[in-house]
């Protein structure tokens, strides 16, 4: 570290009261008096983090994990319960859609009002206006009350000021997953652009392509403390392997195949790299294997085994399947392994796993699901979509030919 830290959190704690009220309804019918209870609530539990000025910060977790309360202690919106937190200049928040625009007022005064706030003068907001517009794309809404404003244009302009008015801390929230992709892309560069001129940025996302690609080192919080500080790459997985735990147990619930009596089951399953080691984080141009290891319950003549990709939203990116007739008979008690050796051709993104042993018809399902797999694919940056289909892209100029008046 070459100077003081642009944010120093030192053992930082913030606790919330919960207050749980009995329903009314209950109390009269049953003739009890209604007391609140009171619980309380840590949110974060000593967090110890120091950021370098010019440095930028990825935040990931899962929902709950203490991420915006971070960002709102960062932005002074609220005190720690404990501990101490200390931000080095001034502070553009973007932690809520809408934070700091008065209803009632027009796009132009709020921007004035803002950048005020921000720390500007209105000779410099006066000069930097247009830009401020133009950047937000809003020119025919910008004399319009901003209650009238869509989410997306309150966050394209609540961006836009905070980016110009140079700030020394830029604290980033979800909010920008309001806008559309052009805007996302625009935002995006912005913030490398204020990145190289000193601004330090904490970005807290569940984008987290934008995070690898915008953040050399990320935390990741579980439960209010911090599980892991250090590069994006580590930061990921582990966050996969946090996330995982509570997805599949979801993606299993929303399968609804047709089951017949427990046949087989499916003991373990993983994901394997390169190096041949357990892993959450994976290069779409290098091979993987997702081996699972299967027992045999009853006897099984032909069953088919497979597997199954799926997007975030859960779009089936690929699947695949060993061979109806394979004529193969499993005594119960037999255990198998089942390597799927693939390379992940896909976008840059989050994906889940599965694995199945189905009966000879293709439909009866032998094993229950197994536990899901859910990892990160490292592709390509150009590439959008769902597959990297590796297409071969060139360019050839054109000549003019002159004396037959055409273009070869």
């Amino acid at each position: 570290m070459t100077g003081p830290a642009a944010i120093t959190l030192a053992r930082v704690g913030k606790r919330y009261i919960k207050y749980e009220d009995t329903p009314m309804l209950v109390t009269r019918v049953l003739r009890v008096t209604s007391r609140t209870r009171r619980s309380q609530l840590w949110a974060l539990r000593d967090v110890d983090l120091a950021v370098d000025t010019g440095e930028c910060l990825g935040v990931i977790g899962r929902n709950g994990s203490g991420k915006s309360t971070m960002l709102r202690l960062l932005a002074g919106v609220t005190a720690p319960t404990e501990g101490s937190v200390a931000v080095r200049g001034n502070v553009a928040p973007l932690i809520a859609v809408g934070v700091g625009f008065h209803p009632e007022l027009t796009g132009r005064e709020n921007v004035y009002v803002n950048g005020t706030i921000l720390g500007l003068s209105r000779h410099e907001i006066d000069h930097r206006f247009d830009e401020i517009v133009d950047f937000a794309g809003i020119e025919d809404f910008i004399d319009t009350p901003v209650k009238f404003y869509s989410s997306g244009m309150l966050v394209r302009l609540g961006f836009s000021v905070a980016v110009t008015a140079d700030p020394d801390v830029l604290l980033v929230d979800e909010v920008l997953a309001v806008g559309d992709i052009a805007f996302q892309l625009k935002c995006f560069n912005r913030m490398m652009a204020v990145r190289e001129q000193g601004t330090t940025i904490v970005v807290v996302s569940h984008n987290l392509n934008a995070v690898r690609n915008l953040c050399p080192r990320t935390i990741v919080l579980h439960e209010g403390t911090v599980r892991y500080d250090g590069d994006t790459v580590g930061a990921i997985s582990l966050y996969h392997d946090l996330l995982g735990d509570g997805v599949a147990g979801d993606a299993r619930a929303g399968r609804s195949h047709p089951t017949g009596a427990a046949g087989a089951v499916v003991e373990s399953f993983e994901l394997i790299g390169p190096d041949g080691a357990p892993t959450k984080h994976v290069d779409s141009s290098t091979d993987v294997t997702f081996r699972a290891r299967i027992r045999f319950l009853q006897n099984a003549e032909s069953p088919i085994f497979g597997v199954s990709i799926h997007t975030e939203a859960g779009v089936q990116a690929y699947g695949d399947s060993t061979p109806w007739a394979a004529q193969r008979a499993f005594a119960a008690g037999t255990s198998v392994v089942f390597d799927a050796r693939l390379r992940p051709a896909l976008a840059t993104g989050s994906y889940t796993a599965y694995c199945g042993v189905r009966a000879a018809d293709g439909v009866t399902e032998l094993a229950p699901p197994a536990k899901t797999i859910l990892f990160y694919v490292a592709g390509r940056s150009r590439v959008n979509g769902v597959a990297d289909l590796g297409a071969s892209l060139r360019i050839e100029p054109l000549t003019v030919d002159i004396d037959e008046g055409g273009v070869s």
